[in-house]
This record gives structure tokens, C-alpha cells and sequence, in this order.
């Protein structure tokens, strides 16, 4: 876990398919999510976002769990598993993008991601909007951030041919921005969004 980047502080060291055979045992359960979150361990807290319900959860909720994210695994998997179908997705994104810690910032754009594949309920327009927060955020130097970053602008332009167009138009202009981050993350999309293999899946 150490050699890939992710904190072994609090962790035991369970796997991610373990915790989702526990899971299956427990979810949803509410209170038990808000206990495991207390516990401070790596894989509870993990765990916690696999048995939450979705439904059950506030705003207050997110923003205190959003501080403790301390390893970029916590952060996709939360996100991924219980923010992303919540209410608050969008007005989380849109204000954790713009905060300044590195792991806060990288669940703003990690939302963006993933709603990008399983959002079907908004238009192309409407993730086109996230391009401004897109190239703000690609002068960001630091890993995590500009990983997501570049994970949103893919997410995006995988979305349909339309949004393909766009997504590669944006990347063009991100690798012209004084940054080796935005130059890295626009050579990167670039290279996915240009394959055949995104070509012929969206066609």
C-alpha cells in the first residue's frame, strides 16, 4: 500500500474485494457507516462508504468526511461508492474544487469523474462548464490533484462523440498553459482521447 502512495498509518491492510464481501452483509446501514467512519482506520473508513446509504446522507456529512481524507484511495472510493449518488454532488464538486488541500481538491475533481460515467440525467453542455474548473485546476502541481484533474477531462470527452470533440479541443488548450502539470494532463488525455479505441466505442 505504501509503495503505491497510500497511507498506512491507520490501515490493517484488507483488501478492497474483502471489504466488499463484508459489505454485501451489512449495506445500508447508517449508523453503522457513521461508527466505522469514527474508528479512524483506513479500511473501515472504506468500508463505512460501502454500507452508507446514499440517501441518508447531509451535506455536514460530506464536508466533515472530505477532512479526513489523508490517501488518495480513500478519496476515489468514498467519492466513487456514496457521494457521487447523493443530492450534493454537483455543489460538492463545485466547492471542493476551488479549496485548497490537496485531497479536498482532488475529491471535487474526482466527482466530476466519476459522475462523468454514470450521470446520465445532464447534457453535454452541461459538463462542457466543468472545462473552466478543469484548466484551473491542471496548473496544480501536486500528484493527486493533477491525476484527477486529468482523470475529469477524460471522463468527460468519453462520454460521446460531441463531448470527445470538446474534451480534445480543451486538452489542446491546456497544454499551452505555462505548467508541466497542465502540459502532462493534456499529453495524457490526448493520448486516450485520440485512440481508436475510444473512436470506435463511441461510435
Amino acid at each position: 500500500m505504501a509503495r503505491v502512495g497510500i497511507s498506512v498509518e491507520h490501515a490493517l491492510g484488507v483488501s478492497i474485494p474483502a471489504c466488499r464481501a463484508i459489505a454485501r452483509r451489512h449495506r445500508p446501514d447508517h449508523a453503522l457507516a457513521l461508527a466505522l467512519w469514527r474508528t479512524r482506520t483506513h479500511e473501515a473508513r472504506i468500508l463505512a462508504s460501502m454500507v452508507d446509504d446514499p440517501g441518508r446522507v447531509t451535506w455536514s456529512q460530506m464536508e466533515r468526511w472530505v477532512r479526513g481524507f489523508d490517501s488518495w484511495d480513500l478519496c476515489d472510493q468514498v467519492c466513487g461508492n456514496l457521494f457521487g449518488p447523493t443530492p450534493f454532488v454537483w455543489d460538492a464538486a463545485r466547492a471542493w474544487t476551488r479549496r485548497p488541500g490537496e485531497f479536498v481538491k482532488r475529491a471535487g475533481f474526482t466527482l466530476i469523474a466519476e459522475r462523468a460515467v454514470h450521470d446520465r440525467s445532464h447534457d453535454d453542455a452541461f459538463f462542457m462548464s466543468w472545462f473552466p474548473a478543469i484548466r484551473e485546476g491542471a496548473v496544480d502541481e501536486r500528484r493527486y490533484v493533477k491525476k484527477a484533474v486529468n482523470w475529469a477531462l477524460r471522463q468527460i470527452g468519453k462520454r460521446d462523440a460531441v463531448l470527445l470533440d470538446a474534451a480534445i479541443a480543451e486538452a489542446e488548450a491546456i497544454r499551452e498553459l505555462d505548467s508541466p502539470s497542465a502540459r502532462w494532463i493534456a499529453n495524457d488525455a490526448l493520448r486516450e482521447l485520440r485512440s481508436d479505441a475510444v473512436r470506435d466505442r463511441l461510435r
